[in-house]
């Protein structure tokens, strides 16, 4: 039986190494609730780990619903307006706090109070100012929101890489923002040149 790659060039003495990396589920993740997850990781430092997941659509619900729930009014100017555009997709970002609203979104909108900078290019915000910018026009380029997150306690990401739980990758705007939902992970595994079929097949022979 082949053995399955390790994780590119995994450090795992390196504080913070997998901040603002993409996590990629591996087919013997043993976890229903990650199978098949594409995951920014926003956090990664000794007291444990914080990521989104960036492909997995939350049900029945969208942006402009959302907004309706919370009072938020749109205005003629928002992009949010032109019949068939998703501006920014609503997701299931994990298993934590599945309550609670997290917009991951490109640094031309921050906020000094509520925004996290994972990197030059990535922010993120989990006060409800975002969505209400986003509402007039005002938020930023390329955004997604997530209710919940995925979370580790100190450790058990790496005992989880190790075990060849996740593979990794860097981000990039499609991977983050696109669309295509579907098409992350396969986009994802082809970013370090592995073909999920095979995968898929060397799993089944475990």
């Amino acid at each position: 039986m082949s053995q399955i790659p390790p994780p590119l060039s995994y450090k795992p003495e390196t504080e913070g190494f997998l901040e603002g990396k993409m996590l990629i589920a591996m087919p013997q993740i043993g976890d229903d609730r990650f199978e098949r997850t594409v995951i920014y990781m926003c956090v990664h430092n000794p007291e444990g780990a914080m990521g989104i997941v960036v492909n997995k659509p939350a049900p029945n619900i969208t942006l402009p619903d959302l907004l309706d729930q919370l009072s938020i009014p749109v205005s003629s100017e928002s992009p949010l307006r032109v019949p068939g555009t998703i501006r920014c997709p609503v997701l299931v970002g994990g298993p934590v706090e599945v309550g609670r609203g997290f917009v991951l979104h490109t640094q031309d909108y921050f906020s000094e109070d509520s925004t996290l900078p994972v990197d030059e290019d990535v922010g993120l915000t989990a006060s409800v100012d975002i969505l209400r910018a986003i509402a007039v026009g005002r938020g930023p380029s390329r955004a997604l929101l997530a209710l919940g997150y995925a979370g580790w306690a100190p450790g058990q990401l790496e005992a989880e890489i190790q075990a060849n739980g996740w593979l990794h990758c860097d981000p990039d705007p499609e991977l983050l923002f696109g669309i295509d939902l579907d098409g992350k992970y396969h986009s994802a595994l082809a970013k370090i040149g592995i073909d999920l079929s095979l995968l898929s097949g060397e799993a089944g022979h475990a």
